[in-house]
């Protein structure tokens, strides 16, 4: 990662474009993630000496691309993140799907089961044991002549894996998921084609509301 995409900016708080592949904050693998890019452009920027403070409000999965949010400050932190408790942030994404849906827009209702030695979850239509409720909405952008489809998702409930799941549930698994049955490769084998794309929050001091949004790259 050569450069990095600063989207967004101020003193409790900084928005940046992460890439699909890109860990959002390390793992076990030790391999360098945005957490790390940003703290190094932050220390460059202002000169600061020591170690930088960072605070993570969210995450994105590994193979997915699009806008991350992180405060600068304790208050920034403690402030977005009392936003997120009350899902006063609104969050939209944008996937490209590898089949077209039947309705150009739905709301899906799923109940969610975690594997956590698999990293899956998949969807259910009735409730489940330890299942979750999974909520989001769709909305048709655009076809293509090759059956793939371009969708807005609006989260409802933000679940693990929740919009990868409940599309593939109704037979548009995203393409290069090969994870939940795509069988439309995308770039490396370690990307998908989703993007959150749209990120809308209230500045932590400010009552101004601020909209985030970038255009994927599929």
């Amino acid at each position: 990662m050569n450069n990095l995409k600063v989207l967004y900016q101020d003193n409790h708080l900084i928005a940046v474009y992460k890439p699909a592949g890109l860990l959002v904050q390390a793992d076990k693998t030790k391999d360098k993630c945005l957490m790390d890019y940003v703290k190094e452009y932050l220390k460059s920027k202002y000169n600061k000496p020591g170690k930088v403070f960072l605070g993570l409000l969210h995450r994105l999965d590994r193979p997915v691309a699009g806008i991350v949010l992180f405060a600068k400050t304790s208050k920034g932190a403690a402030r977005l993140s009392e936003q997120i408790r009350n899902r006063t942030i609104k969050k939209q994404y944008t996937v490209l799907v590898s089949k077209i849906p039947e309705q150009d827009s739905a709301k899906l209702v799923h109940h969610l089961v975690k594997n956590e030695l698999k990293n899956t979850s998949w969807a259910h239509e009735n409730p489940q044991e330890n299942s979750k409720e999974a909520i989001l909405e769709y909305t048709l952008i655009s076809q293509n002549s090759d059956g793939t489809a371009k969708l807005k998702v609006d989260l409802h409930t933000g679940r693990h894996h929740q919009i990868r799941s409940q599309l593939a549930a109704i037979g548009c698994p995203i393409v290069g998921d090969t994870k939940y049955g795509s069988k439309i490769p995308y770039m490396d084998g370690r990307s998908i084609c989703l993007c959150a794309s749209k990120l809308t929050f209230k500045k932590a001091t400010e009552e101004e509301v601020v909209e985030i949004e970038v255009e994927p790259e599929f």
